[in-house]
């Protein structure tokens, strides 16, 4: 970013927010943007008199997996303390490299009783399984490990159906009926979403694996990565 902001400036010239170049401010203004979007920034005013270039620059960080390690509060970055915040800020990423190349989706039943947000891949690796069950509502899902998972509504409108070993816990909404995610057999520490109870804007692709549920335990025995997608 700083070798991005370095690049602009050379490009730039005369005098724009904070004493820079203006092409290095519209690269700031344009970084900056983008992680209100990603992170879920908001923008106020500086408390320390930097100017309107400022307010337009000054965000507090309040993030739904940052938030327990850099709680929310305010910063400016065109004032004295820019280099402790940026310093900061990279400190706290680097910590949560679990979500490294994730994004957001959020999804939930058609009534809407129920809502959840899920941080993965933007490209699904998504299994069709044949056995009795997924069969008949057409299960097909994609594994998460619990840490990214995130029920945001509708528990209480949640009910579970089981049968034979009855560790798979096949969650559904009482009112429409909808499964959009449950626990897998296979993957108890985890949750399988269902793509197509997403919203739309966060997928870019899918890959579908059929797997042979009918003879579940050899399946998943022979399978290398399906018990490791549950794991952060």
């Amino acid at each position: 970013l700083n070798t991005g902001f370095g690049r602009a400036a050379e490009k730039g010239g005369g005098t724009g927010v904070g004493g820079d170049p203006p092409a290095r401010t519209t690269a700031k203004v344009a970084f900056y943007a983008k992680a209100s979007s990603v992170l879920g920034l908001s923008r106020q005013k500086c408390p320390w008199g930097h100017g309107a270039g400022a307010v337009r620059l000054r965000f507090s960080i309040s993030t739904p997996f940052l938030g327990s390690l850099f709680p929310a509060q305010p910063y400016c970055f065109l004032g004295q303390k820019k280099k402790r915040v940026w310093s900061q800020n990279l400190s706290v990423v680097s910590l949560s490299s679990e979500y490294r190349g994730l994004v957001k989706h959020t999804g939930g039943c058609h009534c809407g009783a129920v809502r959840f947000e899920v941080w993965a891949s933007a490209d699904l690796h998504v299994f069709n399984c044949n056995c009795s069950i997924c069969t008949k509502k057409q299960n097909r899902h994609f594994i998460v490990p619990a840490s990214r998972f995130k029920l945001l509504k509708g528990a209480d409108n949640l009910t579970t159906y089981t049968f034979n070993t009855h560790r798979a816990q096949h969650t559904f909404c009482k009112t429409c009926g909808v499964q959009s995610f449950y626990t897998p057999r296979s993957n108890p520490d985890g949750y399988g979403i269902a793509p197509h109870c997403l919203d739309d804007g966060t997928v870019q692709t899918i890959v579908t694996e059929d797997i042979n549920g009918k003879e579940w335990e050899k399946a998943v025995k022979e399978h290398k990565t399906i018990r490791d997608m549950s794991k952060p």
